[in-house]
């Protein structure tokens, strides 16, 4: 399951990305503001764009490298085996339904957003909503093959 790893892995590149670029216009707008006395909506408005794609662009990476959270009072002294079955029972119970929810009503949400051409009700803000909303079922898609391919990795381990 190497080819699901690898989706994620250019999903968690592209956050990288978004968290350099968000990185450097803060700092930009930061400098505006407080040096120049002037400041721009559609350029904060990108911050939080940014934002959102760093978060949930690396939701499926997260998983892969077991760095999500978990409540490890318990999880820590299991052995191997049980650690492979609690995963398993809390991919398939959990993760899989919740991410297919999430697709499943995001999808209508972009795409209401998309017949509307949905801009920013700000002046000055962003258009083409849709774009920033298109995150939410697209990250929960890739959460569901990453959890897909721990499934398979868990099962393997399990044999």
């Amino acid at each position: 399951m190497k080819w699901l790893d690898r989706i994620n892995r250019v999903a968690s590149d592209v956050s990288v990305a978004a968290l350099t670029l968000l990185v450097v216009l803060i700092l930009f707008d930061a400098l505006s503001r407080y040096l120049f006395h002037s400041g721009s909506i559609a350029l904060q408005e990108l911050e939080w764009h940014l934002f959102d794609a760093v978060i949930l662009l690396g939701i499926g990476y997260t998983l892969h490298v077991d760095k999500h959270v978990r409540v490890d009072i318990f999880y820590e002294r299991f052995s191997e085996r049980t650690k492979a079955w609690v995963d398993l029972l809390a991919l398939v119970a959990f993760v899989l339904p919740f991410s297919a929810l999430i697709v499943s009503i995001g999808y209508g949400f972009v795409l209401q957003s998309l017949a509307q051409l949905e801009a920013s009700a700000d002046p000055g803000g962003l258009p083409y909503r849709f774009i920033v909303k298109s995150l939410m079922p697209l990250s929960f898609a890739l959460l569901f093959v990453q959890a897909l391919s721990e499934i398979t990795k868990r099962l393997r381990g399990l044999r």
